[in-house]
């Protein structure tokens, strides 16, 4: 009797190490307390900020785009250095990048300017992260002209139409299995 019930034991454990292990490879989640920090501090949804970096970089430290973008939520050189001087950052460097903190909190800094600048269309933030901030101003004047709002549908480059969509998908899912560690 006492071996059957350490063997379902066995079986318990194993099977919650197994599913945290498929969890972590389907979908990672790393630097939870930055993510929640920031979350907090620009006013923003963690699920947002965690959707983002697993669409940016797949939580993987160190990454570098083809395009020159750095670190967990793909920062170019370029809008740090514009995010440093917006946000005070005096003492930033590029090779701060690398570092989590410093890359969720300049990312979650440039989602909460988008959205704000955005009037709150969490779309076309996401438009402007991946494809530009001026791309998506043309794609809405020119929806605009047109008598119509602008739709993710519409999104001329199909990198960015799936970036939107990518990150939407990875948002709801964070919510559904992280409420408790991104502190929903």
């Amino acid at each position: 009797m006492v071996a059957a019930l350490l063997g379902l034991s066995g079986v318990a454990v194993a099977s919650g190490v197994f599913d945290t292990a498929v969890r972590e490879i389907t979908l990672p989640l790393r630097h939870e307390d930055v993510i929640r920090q920031q979350a907090a501090d620009k006013d923003l949804d963690a699920a947002l900020i965690a959707g983002v970096i697993y669409t940016e970089s797949r939580f993987r430290d160190g990454q570098v785009s083809s395009a020159g973008a750095l670190g967990l939520m793909q920062i170019t050189p370029a809008t740090a250095g514009d995010i440093a001087r917006k946000s005070g950052g005096s003492l930033f460097e590029i090779e701060d990048l690398a570092s989590a903190q410093v890359n969720i909190s300049y990312g979650a800094y440039y989602l909460r300017y988008l959205l704000n600048r955005f009037g709150g269309d969490e779309a076309l933030a996401l438009a402007a992260y991946n494809g530009g901030e001026g791309n998506v101003d043309r794609w809405v004047t020119a929806a605009t002209q047109r008598g119509e709002s602008f739709r993710v549908s519409e999104i001329p480059f199909p990198e960015t139409r799936q970036y939107v969509t990518r990150v939407r998908e990875a948002e709801r899912a964070y919510r559904a299995r992280y409420p408790r560690e991104l502190g929903l």
